[in-house]
């Protein structure tokens, strides 16, 4: 059973950065291609950036392209999302996922799902 755990976020000022991270326990983490959503309250989860397996391949959502950064590392079990310039629309709870079959870039991933971390940007 795969066991995701987000953690990085918090309150920062517009125009700041975070970097988020998220370990993955419990399986393989190489067989896992690893994406990042999120949700804002009254709103849909919304995809925000993937990577593939070995860290080759990265994709972003049109929101965050030029400010975000996803990467991994496959000895930590770990995937990261940097993210800059931050807004207050950026503010969400930001879910890690875990899909072993395909890129997650949509919510439909039949991936894992981490329990999310709360990312507040004021001003």
């Amino acid at each position: 059973q795969v066991t995701l755990a987000e953690s990085g976020g918090g309150l920062v000022q517009a125009g700041g950065s975070l970097r988020l991270s998220c370990v993955l326990s419990g399986r393989t983490f190489s067989n896992y291609a690893m994406g990042w959503f999120r949700q804002a309250p009254g709103t849909e989860r919304e995809f925000v950036a993937a990577v593939s397996w070995k860290g080759d391949s990265t994709y972003y959502s049109d929101s965050v392209k030029g400010r975000a950064t996803i990467s991994r590392d496959n000895a930590k079990n770990t995937v990261y999302l940097q993210m800059n310039s931050l807004k207050p629309d950026d503010t969400a709870v930001y879910y890690c996922v875990a899909d072993d079959e395909y890129i997650p870039v949509t919510v439909h991933t039949r991936g894992s799902w981490g329990q999310g971390t709360q990312v507040t940007v004021q001003g």
